[in-house]
């Protein structure tokens, strides 16, 4: 198991799941160092956007099956799933909010949390070789990791209905031509093309990014009254920043 991160570009933080960090991320003994590594990166102030990656044929496969199976023979399920849901979900919360951008470079199966994993992401950028699944269905579960939130939002609350009822296994394509996914491209282009997206989209200004994906966070929590006024104090804040003045000066001199 090795989580490692390098800076191929300068401000982009790449995080890759190797071993069993990929094929069987979510365990008492990994979750938390995947944790550990993402959240150092996203308050690195030397970092602005960070892209996650796995190995093989694995982004993140979820949870260890076999964990799952000890866990029940020593009826202790509900702890294990407790444990490690209050390791997940806080991280992607982390994601969720951090005005960083992350971006999701998705070399092979997403599944269970690690779907969630993907799908709490800026961007998911999907090689050819790569696969979406819930998998709950077909181990007696709910899902979790944030997957029944995030999903409808992408998708729609139907086709995200029919994707967990289903127990369906998604192609790249198939997850690109319903939204899941923002780009496809081939094994060998899937880290060149994510580090160029994370380049591009952290280089706008630090309160332009952090405050657009919060607003696009909570637009569901609020009605649009309340929206409106959020987006009024977060744009005129905006409006005594440096960079507002130089975009003002910039945009006048073309």
């Amino acid at each position: 198991m090795t989580i490692t991160h390098t800076i191929p570009s300068e401000g982009v933080s790449l995080i890759q799941l190797s071993g069993k960090s990929a094929s069987q991320s979510f365990s008492r003994k990994t979750l938390p160092k995947i944790s550990e590594v993402i959240i150092s990166q996203l308050e690195d102030v030397n970092v602005k956007a960070i892209v996650i990656t796995g190995e093989g044929r694995f982004f993140s496969a979820g949870a260890d099956i076999n964990s799952f199976k000890r866990a029940i023979e020593n009826k202790e399920a509900p702890n294990l799933i407790r444990d490690l849901t209050n390791v997940l979900h806080p991280l992607l919360m982390k994601i969720r909010t951090s005005p960083k951008i992350v971006i999701a470079a998705i070399n092979g199966a997403a599944a269970g949390g690690g779907l969630g994993l993907a799908l709490a992401c800026d961007s998911r950028v999907a090689s050819v070789s790569a696969k979406f699944a819930a998998a709950y269905a077909s181990l007696g579960l709910s899902p979790d990791g944030g997957t029944t939130w995030l999903l409808p939002r992408l998708i729609g609350e139907s086709r995200a209905r029919r994707f967990f009822l289903s127990n369906e296994i998604l192609t790249a394509k198939e997850a690109q031509e319903i939204g899941v996914v923002d780009h496809l491209v081939e094994d060998k282009d899937l880290i060149e093309t994510c580090i160029a997206l994370a380049e591009a989209w952290s280089g706008w200004s630090p309160h332009m990014i952090e405050s657009t994906k919060h607003l696009l966070h909570v637009q569901n929590e609020n009605d649009f009254e309340t929206h409106l006024k959020h987006e009024q104090t977060l744009i005129e804040a905006a409006g005594l920043t440096q960079e507002f003045k130089d975009g003002v000066e910039s945009f006048l001199d073309k």
